[in-house]
């Protein structure tokens, strides 16, 4: 997998620094840039074009929110990562909604980093297990999915389940259930319908509320 063009939002400044230094002595990505909020995020992104966005979300002018909102309108392909401390658990779920495809620590080491960028540059979601129990506490049953029957869903089902909320990629699952990648994605698919969720950082939400997996 060849490196990914990166661009980091936070409103500190030696927050940005300091990660774009552990991102560049890793070899994880390639820093192209940076801002220092959202207005600047997306007028930077108007003249240069990255893989992949660590953003923060709270943030003064334009928070994350915002950002990822117009981002991904400008950017369809655009793979944001949400970079959070705890206390903005509130947030969580609106930037699922929006489409964020994972979320990490501000705190995370470079081993939570590095598997974050990788797992989300593969098409696969992230979440620490840590934000997984702040979401489970702190989200409102309004703001989730119904809940769906789990005679609908199939052991098979639920096995890919349990493994995607344990975040194994495609391929892992693959692996450890003696099937193909191709029908982890058919039960994804399935998965998705089934709990009426838009993408699979939301399932994992719902998945983790509705008690199919405890962490």
């Amino acid at each position: 997998m060849d490196k990914p063009n990166l661009i980091i939002v936070d409103d500190h400044l030696i927050f940005r620094q300091g990660l774009s230094n552990i991102i560049t002595t890793e070899n994880l990505a390639t820093v192209i840039g940076d801002a220092s909020n959202g207005k600047e995020f997306i007028e930077l992104i108007k003249h240069i074009e990255p893989d992949l966005v660590l953003m923060d979300i709270d943030m003064p002018y334009m928070n994350g929110m915002e950002a990822t909102r117009i981002a991904l309108e400008m950017m369809p392909d655009l793979k944001i990562i949400a970079v959070t401390m705890f206390g903005e658990e509130e947030y969580y779920y609106k930037m699922i909604d929006l489409g964020v495809k994972g979320f990490i620590l501000k705190t995370s080491g470079i081993n939570e980093i590095e598997k974050a960028i990788h797992d989300v540059m593969l098409g696969e979601s992230y979440f620490s297990n840590e934000l997984l129990r702040k979401i489970i506490n702190s989200i409102g049953h309004k703001n989730n999915p119904k809940i769906v029957d789990k005679p609908l869903i199939t052991d098979r089902e639920l096995e890919v389940l349990k493994l995607i909320c344990q975040g194994l990629t495609t391929d892992e699952i693959a692996e450890k259930l003696f099937i193909s990648p191709k029908t982890v994605k058919s039960h994804r698919s399935n998965l998705l319908e089934k709990t009426t969720c838009k993408n699979t950082p939301e399932m994992i939400v719902f998945a983790l509320k509705n008690k199919y997996i405890e962490f």
